[in-house]
């Protein structure tokens, strides 16, 4: 495959503590793993560069340790960082989360005005006309973030790029009428859709899913992909339609499962990939991913979803 896009993404670079106690709400004692490289952005473009796409990440991080892991991390996995904003005077972002029996999660970020927040927006770092800009909405909370990220999706639509976009339309987020605003411009000029179905559900309440997709086929949007979680996917384009089953696994942590699901879609398009060969691999990384305690932990490798499909080939689960 050769690829002609280079994969951007701006947004929160941090890193995560995961408990390993369940049901604990972040409000007892319990014993947590990290620091874990983290960040929406972030995970999707690790998951996108070792499935051998050309990428770049344009975020800010601390010049302590966090920091350290998480651009050590992303470099070692074939990210570009050329993007990545050092500060001396801030912090790298952090965030904690614990995990309920029926798979819901609390988070507690420490994002705003830490470096996460605090980074710049390097000039020629990229041609826009020969990108794939994605954005998650999660990035769209925070106003520092927000601003740069429609900056530059104006620039790249405008340009003749295409824009991705995972709509994470988490309620609290979409209370915030700047938040909701920003976030139908970025769906109304993205070539790729990826919502889950509860983005739909959110988004479209009114609407049968049929009907939410057909509207969201009346703006710009060329793909769309429905992410079922542990039900698979759905991918619609023109006439084509393909429908993926889930996996057997294990869950233990799902958190960047979406990411990951994306970072591997969009990789494999922008290097020439049929849609249904595409879909197949993502809902496969998308599987893996929930079986690795950590965010990014369970982003795969090409071999390793073969030798994953293999597995769940023959009857075996992850």
């Amino acid at each position: 495959m050769q690829q002609t896009f280079t994969i951007i993404a701006v947004g929160e670079l941090l890193v995560e503590f995961v408990s390993h106690a369940q049901n604990c709400g972040l409000r007892k004692i319990s014993d947590f793993s990290g620091p874990y490289p983290s960040g929406a952005p972030a995970i999707f473009l690790d998951q996108a560069a070792r499935m051998g796409a050309l990428t770049e990440i344009i975020g800010g991080v601390g010049d302590d340790g966090f920091g350290q892991s998480l651009t050590s991390r992303l470099k070692a996995d074939g990210v570009g960082t050329r993007g990545v904003t050092v500060n001396a005077d801030r912090t790298t972002g952090v965030a904690f989360v614990s995990y309920y029996d029926d798979g819901t999660r609390d988070f507690i970020f420490h994002m705003t005005d830490t470096a996460s927040d605090h980074f710049t927006m390097p000039d020629g770092l990229f041609d826009p006309s020969q990108a794939i800009l994605h954005v998650s909405a999660a990035s769209l909370g925070n106003a520092r973030m927000r601003e740069m990220i429609i900056r530059a999706v104006r620039g790249v639509d405008k340009a003749g790029g295409k824009i991705s976009c995972d709509p994470n339309a988490r309620p609290e987020l979409m209370r915030d009428d700047a938040v909701r605003k920003a976030l139908i411009e970025v769906m109304d000029c993205s070539t790729y859709l990826m919502p889950s179905t509860s983005d739909l559900a959110f988004l479209f309440a009114d609407l049968s899913e049929a009907a939410a997709i057909e509207k969201l086929f009346q703006s710009k949007a060329e793909v769309i992909v429905i992410k079922r979680g542990a039900a698979g996917a759905t991918i619609v384009s023109g006439k084509e339609r393909y429908d993926y089953q889930g996996h057997a696994v294990n869950e233990i942590d799902p958190t960047g499962a979406g990411d990951c699901f994306c970072g591997t879609f969009i990789s494999l398009l922008a290097q020439g990939e049929t849609l249904q060969n595409a879909g197949a691999l993502a809902n496969a990384a998308g599987a893996i991913a929930v079986t690795r305690r950590g965010p990014m932990e369970g982003n795969s490798s090409p071999a390793e979803i073969a030798s994953f499909l293999e597995l769940q080939k023959n009857g075996d689960v992850a």
